[in-house]
């Protein structure tokens, strides 16, 4: 394994553990940001051991978190995006499905990406050119199957308020960026829409989804990678991707329409 995605499979599951401690626990104390989502004192937690391993076994490469996110001015240098925890709605109310993500950026895009979901036993990994994995198995998305009566898109609650989806197909929403693209990673997902994401949503699931033989393609706006300089990316959000194998991509764009338009 890359020494650098062994580093991030490992902080994965060592963060895992210390937020595997905060679910079992009652009365999590939770705040909700200036942009109305909710932080943990379990997000700050798991923000503080990621960046406080990253600064000892990288020390010259830049940081941006979910809860510390910051400026980039130097955009040559090896840039990490962390979501020490995804799905924190779904962790403060005890459903499972959340997780940490991973990125480390190189040349302003996504070379190595891990995401973990510890209730679920899920470590998704993935390494630029290397392919991608799900608990050391390789996987890859999925188009159209002649049956596909049980097939299923994933979105987030924002993508129904700006798309009208006349996609063919069930509706997931898990609550969880990062499990959303995950899900179409692996090949259970058809398809799968995130409206307005910021870099840590996507950065991990960026790369897992083009190693596993997919694309992500921006709806109607500019490429979240490469990265730029002199970018608040605490302030930035991203305009909606979708996320699918490349000829389902193309098809998907018929049945998509922004309702302003």
């Amino acid at each position: 394994m890359h020494p650098t995605l062994q580093f991030a499979t490992q902080t994965a599951l060592k963060t895992g553990e210390i937020l595997s401690k905060y679910f079992s626990l009652s009365g999590l104390e939770s705040r909700f940001k200036a942009d109305h989502t909710v932080v943990t004192e379990a997000d700050l937690a798991a923000d503080e051991f990621i960046k406080s391993s990253i600064k000892v076994n990288y020390p010259k490469d830049l940081i941006i978190t979910e809860e510390s996110a910051q400026e980039i001015d130097h955009i040559d240098q090896p840039i990490w995006v962390i979501d020490p925890l995804d799905g924190t709605t779904n962790f403060s109310l005890g459903l499972p499905i959340w997780g940490i993500s991973i990125a480390r950026v190189v040349n302003q895009k996504p070379e190595t990406a891990a995401i973990y979901f510890p209730r679920l036993n899920e470590l998704y990994s993935s390494q630029l050119g290397e392919g991608a994995e799900l608990n050391g198995n390789k996987i890859s998305t999925k188009g159209l199957q002649k049956n596909s009566a049980n097939g299923f898109f994933t979105c987030c609650t924002r993508t129904h308020r700006n798309y009208n989806i006349s996609v063919p197909y069930k509706t997931r929403i898990f609550g969880s960026a990062a499990y959303d693209l995950c899900a179409v990673a692996r090949g259970s997902a058809i398809v799968g829409f995130q409206a307005t994401p910021k870099i840590w949503d996507i950065a991990a699931g960026w790369l897992l989804i083009q190693e596993s033989g997919g694309v992500v393609e921006v709806m109607d706006g500019p490429e979240p990678f490469p990265l730029e300089g002199a970018t608040n990316y605490n302030e930035r959000s991203f305009p909606t991707i979708m996320a699918a194998d490349l000829p389902l991509a193309q098809k998907m764009r018929e049945y998509v329409q922004h309702n302003n338009k």
